[in-house]
């Protein structure tokens, strides 16, 4: 069974940093593309920065320099760096894996508020 768990959400300063992680089990984690997503109130869900079996990241142009993806295969876990975060970037953060399927996690709640 797979599953995908994020955790390191909450509430936040705007200016404030969070880290995300989301532990995998279930799937030969070193070979899947990993991706975090998000999906703010009344929109779309919208790809925040992926990382693939090689190590090559890519960024949404919202998020660069801000926000960093990285993965520690090791521990079958995938991480967000988020800093200078601003009140946009309030949403439910999701993880997922993709390969020849993709999996999902449940999502973790970051509020960026004063």
């Amino acid at each position: 069974q797979v599953q995908l768990v994020e955790s390191g959400g909450g509430l936040v300063q705007p200016g404030g940093s969070l880290r995300l992680s989301c532990a995998a089990s279930g799937i030969i984690f070193s070979i899947y593309t990993m991706g975090w997503y998000r999906q703010a109130p009344g929109k779309q869900r919208e790809l925040v920065a992926i990382i693939t079996s090689g190590g090559s990241v890519n960024h949404a142009d919202s998020v660069k320099g801000r926000f960093t993806i990285s993965r520690d295969n090791a521990k079958n876990t995938v991480y967000l760096q988020m800093n200078s975060l601003k009140p946009e970037d309030t949403a439910v953060y999701y993880c997922a894996a993709h390969r020849d399927m993709d999996y999902w996690g449940k999502g973790t709640l970051v509020t960026v508020s004063s």
